[in-house]
């Protein structure tokens, strides 16, 4: 059965508050300290404690830092060079890097240098390596199939850093959030962090409100800060729903489509096969009208959630589409059956679907009478007589 992680970000999320939270959620903490080890610097240990914010009981993790006085400003390339030359896994290696480089691009963006040039004030200090390199040795553990979240809180007011006080969110954290879906002035501070945005944006596979899963344990990291709102980030393990209704299965799916006005027709067909040949249930499109009555095409995929990204990509490389949209559906679908049924032809597979106990289709494979047909001289509807004769 396929496993999810989600982030329920109702008072966002800090790199502390998500190590606390995957580690509540049953990452082993030695574990992550023997992992940690493999940086091969020193000068920070992890410290996991239990903790309580306004009622609600989880695991606060904190990076001690044991020789503050010296510690350094780092550039990406350092930063690089301590996880590439580390001996852990090389997914976590790509993993911590995808998030060091979202932080050091927008902090390259908001101070107008080149990346190269960035100091890593927070990212580059100890605690922060410890966080990233950490949320990417708790998403290894873990092993997930899909990591989904909320909608992320951002909080309000103003925020102290490196260059001064800067309004929430932080200019950094404003750009990595970008094409996110987030929500501002539950807290009168900052409730998400550069780091904890980094994390999200290049761990997270769907930004959603709505869930349909089965929730299999949940874990609560808990924040320095105690505000009215509990500062807690909640995570659940989850797998997808499927369950029969009578004879109608329901289950999770993700819906992707594009309108295309500018692409050779005749690509079609070939954008459809790459298409099923990666996964998706169904590919389709529709003639639709779009700006100045331009005639285009709108084309539609639905997929199971964990091919999403596949397909996008799919979508992206090889047609002439600029954006998309993704959204979820729940998926309803009939039970169903195969049989081999024998005729005078031969043998044809007949799907049958049922609805509340009964038969409601009985559908002959089509290659199967394509085939006997073919080979016999007679009619497609001459084989399917003869399939019904038998059922």
């Amino acid at each position: 059965m396929q496993k999810i992680l989600y982030y329920d970000c109702f008072a966002g999320i800090s790199g502390d508050m998500n190590l606390g939270a995957l580690i509540n959620l049953g990452v082993d903490a030695e574990y992550l300290r023997t992992e940690l080890s493999k940086l091969n610097i020193s000068g920070f240990r992890l410290m996991v404690e239990p903790g309580e914010r306004r009622g609600i009981s989880g695991t606060k993790a904190t990076v001690i830092i044991d020789n503050a006085d010296n510690e350094k400003h780092r550039h990406l390339r350092h930063v690089e060079e301590i996880v590439n030359n580390s001996t852990l896994p090389e997914t976590v290696k790509s993993t911590a890097l995808k998030i060091f480089g979202l932080i050091a691009h927008a902090e390259a963006k908001v101070h107008n240098i080149a990346v190269e040039r960035v100091h890593f004030h927070e990212v580059g200090a100890l605690d922060s390596i410890a966080d990233i390199v950490g949320a990417a040795i708790c998403l290894h553990a873990l092993n997930v199939d899909r990591v989904m979240s909320s909608p992320i809180e951002l909080g309000g007011g103003m925020v102290k850093c490196a260059h001064g006080l800067f309004p929430v969110p932080a200019p950094a954290t404003a750009l990595i959030v970008q094409g996110i879906p987030v929500k501002t002035g539950l807290t009168p501070h900052e409730a998400t962090t550069p780091t904890g945005a980094a994390i999200l944006s290049a761990t997270v596979d769907t930004f959603t409100a709505q869930t349909n899963f089965k929730i299999i344990k949940t874990g609560y990291g808990i924040g320095q800060r105690d505000t009215e709102v509990p500062n807690v980030l909640r995570v659940y393990l989850a797998e997808p729903v499927q369950q029969t209704v009578s004879d109608v299965l329901v289950e999770p799916a993700t819906m992707l489509e594009c309108n295309i006005d500018d692409m050779n027709p005749e690509w079609f067909g070939y954008v459809s096969a790459l298409l099923f040949a990666a996964g998706a249930s169904e590919v389709f499109y529709t003639p639709v009208v779009m700006k100045k009555s331009r005639p285009a095409t709108l084309l539609s995929v639905l997929c199971k959630n964990e091919l999403a990204v596949t397909l996008k990509d799919i979508l992206f490389t090889h047609t002439s589409t600029i954006g998309l949209r993704e959204y979820l559906v729940s998926k309803n679908f009939l039970r169903r059956t195969e049989q081999m049924v024998t005729t005078k032809y031969g043998n044809v597979r007949v799907k049958q679907s049922y609805y509340q106990g009964q038969v409601v289709q009985s559908k002959p494979e089509y290659d199967d009478i394509n085939q006997l047909a073919t080979e016999h001289h007679v009619s497609l509807q001459t084989i399917v007589n003869e399939v019904h004769k038998q059922l």
